[in-house]
């Protein structure tokens, strides 16, 4: 076989012009550029996952402080500390629920949770209170508070009545004329007549939430208006009838400060507190801006959509 001498001459180097040009051509290339791209991401890839939480795991420290308010809830409920494994056990469950927590959040779930919200919100509400700057009266200002609202301490008033009841099941609608007739017709304070009522005849020193109860609020609003003496009405309640005889009113007399002086500060320091609390919320409330974007259903549509429960 001959051999062609130009086959084993070695081949002159290239210049460095044309070395250039051919690198800024390689440089061109798009496959040179996929190449360095996806060893740019792999080596991010890398970066990141060398400092995942995988391999660098979240630390959860339980010290001194944790273990003794855990040892404080148990006793509280057991009355007893823990044994040594009990506390053990209490231990990894809060290790536990401390780590579902943090993953909780990690995926999202609190998000969208009413129950999580309303909690917050708690949160939020006890902190305003607990931020709100509760300070002591200054001279002059507990009483000037108290003249404004004096009456909400005045004990309730007291009634001392009996009455003779007309049956609304059993006289229809004619119960209300015949008490009329016999309010006309009835002398003295022992008057007899009447239907039998179902609860007492008589009360004594009845506060007008115990009147509420036995005959009604439009009851107990018209007899601590009447005046002591003589037969009154007829007065309606949720069974009929009545004619009443009020045997004493003890009107509600507004106390002074002296005798009452724990309670209207106790009261003062709540008004103060919800106005703080208050005053709280509408600064933060002034950073945000509500838009609601559908409008209010009218009362048509709501007793529709109730109609169709």
């Amino acid at each position: 076989m001959t051999i062609d001498e130009n086959q084993l001459a070695v081949p002159e180097p290239l210049s460095a012009p044309v070395r250039h040009s051919k690198l800024r051509k390689l440089l061109r290339e798009p496959l040179v550029h996929f190449i360095t791209a996806g060893f740019v991401v792999f080596a991010l890839y890398g970066g990141l996952k060398r400092s995942s939480p995988e391999d660098q795991p979240q630390r959860i420290e339980i010290n001194a402080d944790d273990v003794r308010r855990i040892e404080i809830s148990w006793q509280a409920r057991w009355q007893r500390l823990p044994t040594p494994d009990e506390l053990r056990n209490l231990i990894d469950e809060q290790v536990k629920e401390e780590i579902l927590y943090r993953e909780a959040l990690a995926l999202g779930l609190e998000k969208e949770d009413m129950i999580i919200k309303r909690r917050l919100a708690q949160k939020m509400d006890f902190l305003a209170e607990d931020v709100a700057n509760l300070r002591e009266p200054a001279p002059g200002e507990l009483e000037s508070w108290f003249a404004k609202n004096r009456d909400q301490f005045a004990p309730p008033p007291l009634v001392t009545f009996h009455h003779l009841f007309f049956a609304s099941d059993k006289r229809g609608t004619s119960a209300e004329a015949d008490a009329q007739r016999a309010l006309a017709s009835t002398r003295g304070k022992d008057a007899s007549g009447g239907d039998p009522f179902m609860f007492q005849s008589a009360y004594t020193v009845q506060t007008p939430e115990q009147v509420v109860r036995f005959f009604g609020s439009k009851f107990a609003a018209r007899i601590f208006r009447e005046q002591p003496g003589g037969w009154r009405g007829p007065i309606e309640s949720g069974y009929g009838w009545h004619l009443v005889w009020i045997d004493a009113l003890t009107p509600a007399e507004p106390p002074s400060l002296e005798s009452v002086a724990e309670q209207a500060k106790s009261e003062w320091v709540s008004e103060q507190r919800a106005q703080a609390k208050q005053a709280t919320f509408d600064a933060i409330r002034a950073r945000y801006e509500v838009v609601v974007t559908a409008e209010p259903p009218s009362a048509g549509k709501i007793a529709a959509l109730a109609g169709t429960r």
